[in-house]
């Protein structure tokens, strides 16, 4: 009997309410058992852009984690090697969880830009995509179609509030001086003040 899991993954620099938020429509609206929060260690679609240390980014996804008992964080992202990009991930998910039907789980945005994510025709072959919308954004289905057939097939679109909330956002935020409090989980929060991440 198969079980049904969700898959988060992402920098989380730093973990917000949007990723929880994400991950709880999909896990009510689906039926899974569990949703995995996979941090990256180095991700291969930032470019140049800084990354915050993967130790304070591992440990902040811990934090946002711990009261959620369906929520679990998992390493295998961070522990294997460069590159680290989705479909050379899920054969290693599939070996740990042999029984397990996977759901990776995105925002529109994320799916507008799928035709420029490392094989993505292969990837909707390991699983499906959950999607939950995102303020603004519009995706060109028949673009979308042209450039990774079939992908309607693997597709279940979310229903709920949308979230108008970034990592990117959050951090600018702090970094001009401004209050990022009721923005992410209190834990979360409380860890980037004490060791002063974000601010100049």
């Amino acid at each position: 009997m198969s079980i049904k899991i969700g898959l988060l993954g992402g920098t989380f620099d730093p973990p917000h309410w949007g990723h929880l938020w994400l991950a709880e429509t999909a896990r009510a609206q689906l039926g899974l058992a569990k949703v995995l929060f996979l941090p990256v260690g180095q991700p291969p679609h930032k470019g140049g852009r800084e990354i915050t240390a993967v130790a304070h980014r591992h440990y902040m996804t811990q934090l946002a984690l711990n009261d959620i008992p369906y929520f679990e964080l998992d390493t295998t992202d961070i522990d294997r090697d460069p590159p680290q990009v989705t479909i050379t991930l899920l054969p290693l998910l599939q070996k740990i969880h042999p029984q397990a039907r996977f759901w990776w789980l995105i925002g529109s945005d994320s799916l507008r830009d799928l035709p420029t994510w490392h094989k993505p025709q292969e990837l909707i072959q390991l699983c499906r995509l959950a999607i939950l919308e995102r303020p603004g954004v519009v995706v060109n289905w028949a673009k979308l179609k042209t450039a990774v057939p079939a992908i309607e097939t693997a597709v279940d679109l979310l229903d709920g509030p949308q979230l108008n909330l970034s990592s990117t956002d959050i951090r600018l935020w702090a970094r001009a001086g401004y209050s990022i409090r009721h923005l992410l989980p209190a834990a979360v929060l409380q860890y980037i003040e004490a060791i002063a991440l974000y601010r100049k």
